[in-house]
């Protein structure tokens, strides 16, 4: 296999800027990059050389982005910002985009809905990497097929069905 035909790895990096994400889930980095990861393989089986960062933050940051970038006034479980940077022929890196997620928001959800924190940081990761690779839920023929791809990665992950009993995630 020549250089040029191996598959370039992709580059998850995880930011932390809440430290409220390492004392509630110390493991928060490892299950983003694998969360990520299954999304990406399941969903984009052919991407390579891509990147993109999955920010932990907490209510306050992420209220102040869901207001600046949405209009919205208070803060959400993911947001994600796809790349603006159409992808280059013959570059060797893609840039996906970034996933935010919040800490707040994601343990209060996990807690009302009886979800282990970590499967629910899981389910909003995989979530917001879809969105990354165009995928989207504002129409119920696109949620239907957005929430299907969801429920099938994150049984590959051993996490229960999230929309068996509860509503969509924002973002």
């Amino acid at each position: 296999m020549t250089a040029a035909n191996r598959k370039r790895p992709v580059t998850i990096d995880v930011i932390e800027r809440a430290a409220t994400w390492r004392r509630a889930l110390p493991k928060a980095p490892e299950i983003c990059r694998h969360a990520a990861a299954a999304a990406l393989a399941h969903a984009a089986a052919r991407l390579s050389g891509a990147e993109l960062a999955i920010v932990l933050v907490d209510d306050a940051l992420i209220a102040k982005l869901n207001r600046t970038y949405r209009g919205i006034a208070k803060p959400t479980n993911v947001l994600s910002f796809a790349s603006a940077e159409p992808a280059r022929r013959g570059a060797s890196v893609r840039l996906l985009g970034d996933v935010v997620v919040a800490h707040g928001t994601i343990a209060r959800e996990a807690r009302t809905q009886g979800k282990a924190l970590a499967d629910h940081l899981t389910h909003l990761v995989v979530h917001g990497v879809l969105h990354l690779l165009g995928f989207d839920h504002e129409r119920a023929v696109e949620a239907r097929r957005m929430e299907a791809l969801e429920v099938a990665i994150l049984a590959g992950l051993g996490v229960a069905d999230p929309y068996r009993l509860h509503e969509p995630a924002d973002g």
